[in-house]
């Protein structure tokens, strides 16, 4: 029987990544499958008891002597260097671990004696981790600020700046103790996503770690209700290399200067993330700005004068592939149908008496595969909304999104829908469409489900999908 080269093998399982049961079965392939397979199942810790069995002895002996009794599942040595495959740490995980090691013991210990063992057995992995693994790719430390874990100063331990160097991703939040932000400010100058909570407590050394960072490309900045202090934020932001692809800006209700945005010429997705308009006034400056490889444009809850928005797409709209804004306005309609022409995916809201704009959108936008609306009281009706799409839809389109309003129901009638499904069925190329429905009543579209199961079975649907 010939076998696959190593290589080849190796991509293929590659795929499979996330789908931990199939990687389990190929373990027991042979000796050959199960040496791929276990470096990709571990390259995040997979379970606790293999994690305690590759413990050093010194480890074992100090649980030990704090009357912490770890059983390893076997007593022979593990068949790998498990520890060595870790690629990725999530001190949200470690911390599970350490619950379900230590549930046997609540009944021996005080609370304050039993997270004086959990801060050792932190202590005793986390020594293990810094040791073994020679390559981490990405850390998450997010915001969970209960954690009896989150003081152990692993940066420091011995083999972390080997460890460590290489970090590409970080998921942290500001209150992180400081000595974690200035060691990792020495070590890591090359990570390239970083995803940063602001809360009430930003601690020395974060400014320092994202103003070495060379090489940045995905920023993810949440900030909480809680953050008050901004008067360092926005000037690290700024010292930032043009190397940016991706900005994603959670701003609250926070009143945020954009300006810093400007200078980052090679943006592909601009997400803005605000709760009130009044919060990104500051977009007049990057009203002319040119940003021209801007694909993804995104606004959730609140976005900029109408005005404004229309002049950044004259200017960017050409390269845009992607673009959402949650409300209605039929001259910006008017302007993504002029200055948009290559999007694929668009979620924008029309109201009943403005299908001539939906209409031009179809028309001028012939690469567009999926769009988003609204239904219900002033906005689209379903069944003019079924015709427009039928007819005006350009070759590459398959995906509808709609989102019926609070209060309101599908008025569309069994044979209004099944009337849908065979015009499309009638087009000259036809794709198989993808149905997503946001609803607020469970039981709305219920009716229709004998219809939607029969044009999934002759092929005419690919995907139906109820969001409540």
């Amino acid at each position: 029987m010939s076998k696959l080269p190593v290589d080849c093998l190796s991509e293929i399982f590659e795929y499979l990544e996330e789908d931990k049961f199939t990687l389990y079965s190929c373990l027991l392939v042979d000796r050959l499958w199960c040496g791929i397979s276990v470096r990709i199942l571990w390259r995040k810790v997979r379970n606790y008891r293999t994690l305690i069995a590759c413990l050093p002895k010194n480890s074992k002996e100090i649980l030990y002597n704090n009357g912490i009794i770890v059983s390893p599942p076997t007593s022979k040595d593990p068949l790998f260097n498990y520890i060595t495959f870790i690629k990725n740490i999530s001190i949200y995980k470690i911390d599970n671990i350490i619950i379900i090691i230590l549930k046997n013991y609540k009944s021996i210990y005080t609370p304050q004696n039993l997270n004086y063992i959990k801060f050792i057995v932190a202590q005793e992995i986390f020594k293990l981790l810094m040791n073994q693994i020679t390559s981490l790719k990405g850390l998450y430390f997010d915001s969970y600020k209960n954690l009896d874990i989150s003081n152990v100063t692993f940066t420091s331990y011995p083999g972390a700046e080997i460890c460590l160097k290489h970090l590409s991703k970080l998921s942290c939040h500001s209150g992180i103790y400081s000595e974690f932000f200035y060691q990792l400010s020495l070590m890591c100058h090359n990570i390239q996503t970083l995803k940063i909570r602001f809360e009430e407590i930003i601690s020395d050394g974060l400014m320092d770690l994202i103003f070495v960072q060379q090489n940045l490309k995905y920023l993810e900045i949440i900030l909480s209700y809680e953050c008050e202090n901004l008067s360092n934020i926005i000037p690290s932001l700024k010292n930032l290399p043009n190397t940016l692809i991706k900005l994603d800006f959670s701003g609250g209700n926070h009143i945020i200067p954009l300006s810093f945005i400007t200078k980052f010429k090679n943006l592909q997705e601009l997400i803005l993330s605000f709760d009130y308009n009044y919060a990104i006034e500051d977009f007049t400056k990057l009203q002319y700005i040119s940003f021209p490889q801007l694909q993804v444009l995104k606004f959730d809850y609140a976005y900029p004068r109408y005005d404004l928005l229309i002049k950044f797409l004259e200017v960017n709209g050409k390269s845009l592939k992607e673009f959402y804004i949650g409300n209605n306005d039929n001259s910006l309609n008017l302007a993504i149908a002029k200055f948009c022409p290559n999007l694929r995916n668009l979620f924008t809201i029309f109201r009943k008496d403005e299908l001539e704009t939906l209409k031009m959108i179809f028309n001028n936008c012939q690469y567009l595969e999926s769009i988003e609306v609204w239904c219900g009281n002033d906005y689209l009706e379903e069944k003019k909304l079924f015709d427009i799409i039928v007819k005006y839809s350009p070759e590459n389109f398959f995906e509808l999104k709609i989102y019926y309003v609070i209060f309101t129901k599908s008025e569309i009638s069994k044979e209004g829908l099944e009337d849908f499904f065979i015009n499309w069925s009638n087009r000259a190329k036809p794709k198989p469409l993808s149905m997503i429905i946001f609803f607020h009543d469970s039981n709305t579209y219920n009716e229709n489900m004998k219809i939607i199961e029969k044009y999934k079975s002759l092929g005419v649907i690919k995907k139906f999908k109820i969001i409540m």
